[in-house]
């Protein structure tokens, strides 16, 4: 195992971020994480820059975790697995790797002179919420320090496990800008089963978003994904929209699969077992690459707006970020009678 290569973007030349002497590997016998192995590192960096040529519209991301038990059978992410010589099916979700020192070393890097408070995205890589981070409790030292610098940054989750730091989000959000984001692709309940094995349901994420907003943080949802043939007719379409629209989501942004080098493999293999008389279909729409034709991008995303639109909520834009303003001070009234009612 190359645990030289935990680096975001391996190079030649490119310092380790760890060396064998750091790494704790620990097995928990408990009906959660019963077959998953986790190897404890201690990270030397944890600040990543995005490269320059990414898709993304940030340019620095934080991840706690590398490997996720959400066992999503698509997940992008899985290509990361194989710079440490693990394989990108069953090791991506049974193998994680848990940078256990990420909040103090987070709260080093952010008091560098050299950074300039620029905003960092969480859960862009693999979900910071997932199960081991009941365990392991690293978010919540990264929000602090992120909260106590005044640090601009989003979350993306699948995790319901983000509302044990209600608060800590709450705090954050009156001082800087926070984006948060739940994932919900579909809410058809066979194919989250069987694809999002490792998930909290569709309908208790958007009870995420629901608390979110309620608390007074804007909650937007990335359809995402949206799967050809499976989840993508109208029907299904219009019923996860008009769950999106009833969580109070502040927006609603699809995003059709792609299918990368590590996820695609992976992908397929599922496909082959759980429905064969696609995989033809899969080979022709995914024939020139990791994304699916622009035809088809722009047709999904043209009724998700439509219905987004008869429903209520629009698509994504600047007010996904969002600031809580302090609460006014009142003028002093002089003494009060306290009451309980």
């Amino acid at each position: 195992m190359r645990w030289d290569n935990l680096a975001e973007t391996p190079a030649i030349g490119n310092p380790a971020l760890f060396g064998t002497d750091a790494v704790t590997t620990r097995t928990f016998d408990t009906p959660e994480f019963r077959g998953i192995t986790f190897h404890e590192v201690r990270a030397r960096s944890i600040l990543n820059r995005v490269p320059g040529a990414s898709r993304m519209p940030f340019e620095w991301t934080v991840n706690p975790y590398r490997g996720c038990t959400h066992a999503c059978v698509y997940c992008f992410a899985r290509k990361t697995h194989s710079y440490l010589d693990l394989d990108t099916g069953l090791d991506f979700d049974t193998r994680i790797i848990v940078k256990i020192n990420a909040p103090e070393l987070l709260r080093h890097q952010l008091a560098s002179r050299t950074w300039q408070g620029a905003h960092i995205a969480m859960g862009t890589n693999v979900d910071c919420y997932q199960r081991a981070e009941g365990r392991y409790r690293l978010m919540p030292g990264i929000i602090t320090a992120l909260r106590d610098r005044a640090n601009p940054f989003s979350i993306l989750t699948k995790g319901t496990l983000i509302l044990r730091d209600l608060d800590l989000l709450v705090q954050s959000a009156q001082v800087t800008e926070v984006g948060i984001s739940v994932s919900v692709g579909f809410t058809d309940q066979e194919l989250w089963r069987t694809v999002e094995p490792g998930t909290p349901s569709p309908e208790r994420r958007l009870d995420v978003v629901r608390t979110l907003t309620d608390h007074g943080i804007g909650c937007g949802v990335l359809m995402a994904p949206v799967i050809p043939f499976l989840g993508d007719s109208p029907d299904q379409l219009r019923a996860t929209v008009r769950a999106i629209a009833a969580s109070g989501a502040t927006s609603v942004t699809p995003l059709v699969l792609h299918l990368r080098p590590g996820a695609r493999e992976w992908f397929m293999a599922w496909l082959g077992d759980h429905h064969p008389h696609l995989v033809r279909r899969y080979e022709r729409l995914y024939a020139e690459g990791a994304y699916a034709p622009k035809w088809y991008q722009r047709r999904i995303t043209r009724q998700v707006h439509e219905l987004a639109t008869e429903f209520g909520i629009g698509p994504s834009g600047p007010g996904l970020h969002r600031r809580v303003p302090e609460p006014a001070k009142p003028e002093d009234p002089g003494p009060t009678q306290l009451t309980l009612l």
